[in-house]
């Protein structure tokens, strides 16, 4: 499968790129980011997926986390892709709303017309994007999983579903249990339908409960205070309590002051990539 190079910029010693490409999950031109560290040169290293949240695409965390110093001094590399489908055939939200459709792809694949056609995400995130990058790039088979809001979402669930691909999942601010919130609901309703069986295959909550303990993988959650969405829409009390139930290795940190924003990222962002680091090891 064939890359095209959007961008480059070298930055703390190695190498930030954007390419494009035709994805045959979501049949269409998708866009990533990679960060390649230093080490990259002249080995392969690791590799931590990030998923960001509504309205983003692969830009921001690549621009606003500050991930980029602390990847370069760990040996990670990045992978960001977009968090949706995009082009003028790709169905988008009647109304044009930001929490659904363009920019709102919510890490699933979508089976209702007309979002089945292009919105096959989760494939893309765990089978397509992967193969690409291990094809193309200087990594290893070593993994982790993070992300923001939706992204936070998508790391926990597909992390849950695939524990055997990744070492570890972090999480900040993440929608815990979609289906009992206002974004999850309309996101899962307009992609899968309304048969709620089909919803739980992809709420975080629902698949601790029957995650087995020979599936546990670490999971790091850090949750701001202060976020306006904190009891509507991201619940991190029931992800919380579905970890108790099956003793699953989540910690949760709620953390003062804080909000749902990229400032709240920038300020644990090295921690959550050294986490990632040390379960890499400990699992390799």
């Amino acid at each position: 499968m064939s890359l095209t190079q959007v961008s480059a910029a070298k930055v703390f010693g190695g190498w930030h790129k954007q390419f494009s490409h035709a994805s045959s999950s979501n049949h269409c031109d998708m866009r990533f980011a990679v960060y390649l560290p230093p080490q990259a040169e002249k080995q392969n290293v690791p590799v931590v997926y990030w998923l960001s949240g509504l309205t983003c695409t692969d830009e921001n965390f690549m621009q606003k986390a500050g991930a980029l110093r602390v990847a370069a001094e760990l040996g990670l590399a990045i992978v960001a892709p977009d968090t949706s489908p995009r082009g003028d055939d790709v169905a988008d939200d009647a109304d044009g709303a930001y929490d659904f459709g363009l920019g709102a792809g919510f890490y699933v694949n979508a089976t209702q017309t007309p979002f089945a056609q292009h919105y096959q995400m989760y494939d893309y995130v765990v089978n397509e994007l992967p193969k690409l990058i291990e094809q193309h790039f200087p990594v290893t088979t070593q993994r982790a999983i993070s992300g923001h809001s939706m992204g936070g979402h998508g790391a926990l669930m597909i992390a849950l579903k695939n524990p055997q691909r990744y070492a570890s999942v972090s999480a900040f601010s993440p929608i815990s249990q979609p289906m009992n919130c206002p974004w999850g609901q309309k996101a899962f309703a307009g992609y899968l339908g309304n048969d709620q069986q089909q919803w739980r295959q992809y709420d975080s909550s629902e698949l601790v409960k029957a995650s087995p303990v020979q599936d546990h993988i670490p999971a790091l959650v850090d949750q701001g205070e202060q976020d306006n969405f904190l009891v509507e829409q991201l619940k991190p009390e029931a992800l919380v309590g579905a970890a108790k139930l099956v003793d699953y290795p989540l910690t949760l940190r709620m953390q003062p002051g804080y909000d749902h924003s990229y400032y709240f990222i920038a300020s644990f962002i090295e921690e959550h990539l050294q986490f990632h680091a040390r379960c890499i090891i400990d699992k390799s």
